[in-house]
């Protein structure tokens, strides 16, 4: 991955975080005087006329109102939520499915209240019945993940980018777990 592609975290003016470009992105913001540059990282963006330091954190210069984020209930989002683990028997791995703890047959909805990871043992196991027919329990109960920049963003601070700590409202210690 290039200098160009990294990630750049977006804020607003009120500096609530809106958003992740890339570098390119940025740059272009910045040079249509959009955005201003906030925190710098230690790159170099080099062209034939100019060289700057590549932004890691900037800031719009008009207000964006955008309405409040909903994290959207995917497979993805079910499968982050839960750790990548079964809420059934706690084995963690690539193969895993999504259980409705109420049967969609029985009237459970695919809402977040009522699907959690399973692997594919423990969901033939219980099959069409509830955890309790199938004398099974959970680890953790079902729930709608929180739509706060520090679940929004959290994939970002695992991955590294440790500059953004201080824009999403998440202490060092807080992001090392």
């Amino acid at each position: 991955m290039g200098v160009v592609d990294a990630n750049v975290l977006v804020l607003n003016t009120d500096y609530q975080p809106l958003n992740v470009c890339n570098v390119r992105r940025a740059v272009v913001l910045l040079e249509k005087q959009k955005a201003l540059t906030v925190e710098l990282d230690g790159a170099m963006i080099r062209s034939e006329r100019r060289a700057l330091r590549a932004p890691s954190v900037i800031r719009l210069a008009y207000h964006v109102k955008r309405p409040r984020p909903v994290v959207k209930l995917t497979r993805r989002e079910i499968l982050a939520r839960d750790d990548h683990r079964c809420q059934y028997c706690g084995k963690h791995g690539p193969d895993l499915t999504i259980d409705h703890v109420i049967p969609r047959h029985r009237g459970g909805q695919h809402t977040w209240e009522n699907v959690v990871t399973a692997c594919k043992a423990c969901n033939h196991r219980k099959g069409g019945r509830t955890a309790a027919e199938a004398h099974m329990t959970m680890l953790r109960g079902p729930f709608r993940p929180p739509s706060t920049p520090r679940y929004l963003f959290s994939s970002y601070i695992r991955a590294g980018e440790r500059t953004w700590l201080k824009f999403l409202g998440v202490d060092e210690s807080a992001a090392a777990s």
